[in-house]
């Protein structure tokens, strides 16, 4: 926010930050350049107000000659988390630390200009993480963040927290608030940090990519967000799968088998079960049996 800056300038801002489309981006922002204070504390403002306004500019007819659309598509996963934070949070880092991604990762401000996929693999399942551009840049995609199951919400200062709720006020997935760069917080800082968030009854974990605190326990509070079970399967005589199959809470027996093939249900002869919901080892049940998270399913056709 640039000092003394007029109140017709700062709603254009917010205009301009609400903006879906590169197109009107850039209009927004054209706004914004003829509302910018002119005196001279403001020069480096205007200068990259201009830049700005280059660079979508050139983006928009790089798009029209590609036929290309100013929105990236991405493929939805089972279980999918988006890590949402402002310019130089710590997404980028987090993401390269966690995944198999690897985005730019740079201390100068909005180095991510579109989103970043990543898969990670967390006891037997595969997480889909994606980096969305600073929430404080025009690369910022409202839709990705508002169809997420999970948002990480990345910060390293609590000041900003109430400003980002802000814009995701639409987001419907759950929010686990990742309090970043902890190597550089003593412990009673850290433990005010812990205390504030209690307070205000936050799903969160505080971390450090360096020392590697804290990184299981978000792992396992990311899984667990999703109110998912693993669910694996076995051929009689043979090992379990390795990979699992995803489901809803309280699926059945069925709902595994139609997973594997439509219409596979109906040749089944017999089914056993081993885990958490079984009374015994290779427990014999019907294809209304529900299922809990790390069962075991031995199929027999017909």
């Amino acid at each position: 926010m640039p000092i003394n800056a007029h109140p017709d300038y700062l709603a254009a801002e917010k205009e301009y930050l609400e903006a879906d489309t590169s197109k009107d981006k850039i209009e927004k922002l054209k706004k914004m350049i003829s509302l910018a204070p002119s005196h001279k504390g403001a020069e480096n403002l205007r200068a990259q107000l201009k830049t700005r306004l280059k660079k979508l500019q050139q983006q928009l007819e790089k798009n029209k000659k590609t036929g290309k659309s100013s929105k990236i598509g991405i493929k939805k996963e089972e279980m999918q988390a988006v890590l949402i934070g402002n310019s130089n949070s710590g997404k980028s880092t987090l993401l390269a630390f966690l995944t198999n991604a690897s985005p730019r990762i740079s201390a100068t401000t909005f180095t991510t200009n579109e989103p970043v996929i990543g898969m990670m693999n967390y006891q037997g399942a595969n997480i889909q993480l994606i980096e969305n551009p600073g929430i404080d840049s025009e690369y910022y995609d409202r839709g990705i963040a508002n169809t997420a199951d999970t948002l990480l919400i990345l910060i390293n200062n609590l000041n900003c927290l109430p400003e980002i709720e802000k814009k995701l006020e639409k987001a419907k997935g759950k929010k686990i608030i990742v309090f970043t760069k902890s190597d550089l917080l003593t412990n009673e800082e850290k433990r005010k940090i812990s205390a504030t968030l209690s307070s205000k009854k936050y799903n969160f974990v505080i971390i450090s990519t360096i020392s590697k605190k804290g990184i299981e326990e978000l792992k396992e509070k990311l899984l667990n967000s999703f109110e998912k079970i693993r669910v694996y399967t076995k051929e009689p005589g043979k090992e379990k799968s390795l990979k699992p199959i995803i489901l809803e809470l309280n699926s059945t027996v069925k709902e595994v088998a139609e997973k594997i093939l439509h219409g596979f249900s109906k040749n089944i002869r017999e089914t056993k079960i081993w885990g958490p919901s079984s009374k015994f080892s290779g427990q014999k049940v019907g294809l209304k049996h529900k299922l809990k998270d790390l069962d075991v399913v031995e199929f027999k056709t017909r």
